[in-house]
């Protein structure tokens, strides 16, 4: 999607003024040139590139879901953890999407 088109995404959601929004599309876009760029063999690449492209669309169309994001996270974490060199990137994720709230416990 082409950045004026984002930017309208955003202003017809009010999402622009959610700072955690604009955190989570920085903190997943870093993640993706991180990984484009590491050069090993990862079975699960395709997995994470799929769900960070994922992640990307939540964030552009509006506040996310939590439990989409959860599950994504777990997915992106399943295919890249134990890969050091993308770990900081990967908990920068982490942590800002808690910083959309906790699930619902039931």
């Amino acid at each position: 999607m082409e950045q004026w088109q984002r930017q309208s995404a955003r202003q017809e959601t009010g999402v622009e003024d959610d700072p955690r929004v604009e955190a989570l599309r920085v903190a997943v876009a870093r993640l993706r040139r991180e990984l484009a760029g590491y050069p090993a063999e990862l079975p699960d690449r395709g997995v994470a590139e799929e769900e960070l492209a994922a992640l990307d669309a939540m964030v552009s169309g509006g506040t996310p879901e939590v439990p989409r994001l959860r599950r994504s996270l777990l997915l992106i974490a399943g295919a890249v953890g134990s890969v050091s060199a993308l770990s900081p990137t990967l908990t920068e994720v982490r942590k800002v999407i808690d910083l959309f709230g906790d699930m619902p416990r039931g």
